[in-house]
């Protein structure tokens, strides 16, 4: 809660991400409870926050963006949310986009969040499912780009 008492979008967005916590992954999946990939993740938590979807998803692979080098994810998230610096501290909610290989399509998103003043983020990744992970160096060295909500 802010100073006024009422949640920011962001920690709106780590309530509802904290409900995904345990859900399968699914490959192009958005249903709490039953599976979810990242970015099913994401579109839910927006679901929650905003009533509706900013726009509709394509069917995409596994290797989506990757044989064109083209950065749709990055793309669509500058459309629908709030660009911030990638390095500066994380907040609450803050949507954190990933470049999982060096040279690769950034493709993987999180929501920031902290546990016991320690950071970490909740994401769906592929053979796992919806986690609160540490945000540890690894990670970190990940990092692309930082949203938050509008």
């Amino acid at each position: 809660m802010n100073a006024t008492g009422t949640s920011t979008a962001g920690e709106r967005a780590v309530e509802i991400a904290r409900g995904w916590i345990g859900t399968p992954y699914r490959h192009q999946a958005s249903a709490r409870g039953a599976g979810t990939d990242c970015l099913g993740l994401l579109r839910g938590v927006w679901r929650e926050l905003y009533g509706a979807e900013p726009e509709a998803v394509p069917a995409y692979t596994l290797d989506w963006s990757e044989p064109e080098g083209d950065e749709r994810l990055w793309q669509a998230a500058r459309r629908h949310l709030v660009e911030r610096e990638p390095r500066g501290p994380a907040r609450p909610g803050d949507v954190i986009l990933f470049r999982m290989r060096a040279g690769a399509v950034a493709k993987h998103l999180g929501l920031a969040t902290a546990r016991g003043g320690s950071p970490t983020f909740i994401h769906a990744y592929s053979g796992h499912c919806v986690v609160e992970s540490a945000f540890s160096a690894p990670w970190a060295r990940r990092v692309v780009a930082r949203f938050e909500f509008p």
